[in-house]
């Protein structure tokens, strides 16, 4: 069994609390729920934001992913803050509640990289890849 030392490994991982209005909101995305529906519920939730950008980049909408991705992003590090994150550190892919916050980041990398905000998309990048190795190996394709 590891035992976490915090000062050989550094913060411990911050795993976002799963609410149950976060709860309720994966279970209507995972219904089929539009990701518009599910962010004017409920905005605090970042997933339906990341699923938002995700959606315009894909239909070549880079203003309007950038938006939606900075939205997500931003609602995202106010609940790391809550959760007591103290701005670096693991943020586990493998955590659900997470997904938001790091699909955002990943999104916001790429709507920055599509406007040519290169200095934006560099730094996301770094951030999810210090965030989270798995995160960055599944949501940025270079």
């Amino acid at each position: 069994m590891d035992i976490y030392n915090p000062l050989l490994d550094g913060p411990e991982p911050t795993r976002l609390p799963d609410t149950p209005e976060n709860a309720d909101a994966t279970r209507l995305l995972d219904e089929g729920t539009s990701a518009t529906e599910v962010a004017a519920r409920y905005p605090a939730f970042s997933l339906a934001w990341a699923v938002l950008a995700e959606e315009a980049l894909s239909a070549g909408r880079s203003v309007e992913a950038y938006a939606y991705a900075r939205t997500g992003y931003h609602r995202g590090l106010d609940q790391l803050r809550r959760a007591r994150w103290g701005g670096h550190g693991p943020v586990p892919y493998d955590h659900r509640p997470n997904h938001g916050f790091l699909r955002c980041l990943a999104a916001l990398a790429r709507a920055a990289s599509a406007i040519e905000e290169t200095e934006e998309a560099t730094r996301c990048r770094d951030f999810l890849r210090d965030s989270s190795a798995e995160a960055y190996a599944a949501l940025i394709k270079d």
